[in-house]
């Protein structure tokens, strides 16, 4: 399983997903206003907008706070200038780490990004220098409950979906960056409600850490993630079930 997948999965059991709502709602006013800004304020035509919206939803963002995002977005609220970016570095044990960036001052995001890595034994790298071993998809999460394996497989490929991956504590499907909204609207249409809908970065391959360095891997992408101009983290470490159930109770 991919690091997303079971980054996601500690997450949720540790309960920092609520613990950061507050961050995640940030994180995604800010990604409203420069898709409004972009694209403009109508979902229907802006694709990136209908990408974010879809997070919006599954994170519970207040309707409110995303009506006020698009308008700040379109000029009809005034509002920050945002710039975005992509960075690329290296954490323990050799991991590749993508990050995304969307911040108001570049130089204070690149100090901050560099510092943490330095800090916890990694580093920046060149543009291209890990963005090969990864590929755009797009990610619907579905919980367990709502069918049977055998159920979601049929379903997710009626749908135009990819792929399933079964192994996590919910089911995640992954769809080509361009299908995501026509297979959440397919699935939600067969009664399968979804969690989460966002476009994603997996890996190719992944890279195995275990014991301390799994530690030491975590921690670092949830310094990195608490940054407050970092969007995304994306990486390709790979953590055994055990080492996994072991952090779970530290």
């Amino acid at each position: 399983m991919s690091g997303h997948s079971k980054w996601s999965t500690i997450k949720r059991k540790k309960g920092a997903a609520d613990a950061k709502r507050g961050k995640v709602f940030s994180r995604l006013a800010k990604e409203i206003v420069m898709a409004a800004k972009m694209g403009g304020g109508d979902p229907d035509g802006n694709p990136r907008l209908r990408t974010v919206l879809l997070a919006a939803r599954g994170a519970n963002m207040p309707k409110d706070n995303v009506e006020k995002a698009i308008k700040k977005g379109t000029g009809e609220l005034p509002g920050v200038t945002y710039e975005e970016g992509r960075y690329e570095g290296y954490g323990p044990n050799g991991i590749a780490i993508i990050l995304d960036i969307l911040t108001d001052n570049k130089n204070r995001a690149v100090a901050e990004v560099r510092h943490a890595l330095t800090k916890h034994h990694g580093s920046l790298a060149e543009n291209g220098a890990v963005t090969w071993n990864f590929e755009s998809k797009g990610m619907v999460a579905i919980a367990k409950s709502a069918c049977s394996e055998d159920d979601i497989f049929e379903k997710a490929i009626e749908a135009g979906a990819e792929d399933v991956d079964t192994e996590g504590d919910r089911y995640e499907i992954t769809t080509g960056p361009q299908d995501l909204h026509a297979v959440v609207e397919a699935l939600e249409g067969m009664g399968l409600a979804t969690e989460e809908a966002n476009l994603t970065m997996l890996p190719k391959n992944t890279q195995k850490v275990e014991g301390n360095q799994a530690a030491a891997v975590l921690k670092l992408i949830d310094v990195l993630e608490d940054l407050d101009d970092v969007q995304n983290v994306y990486s390709n470490f790979d953590i055994s079930d055990e080492d996994l159930a072991a952090l779970m109770e530290t």
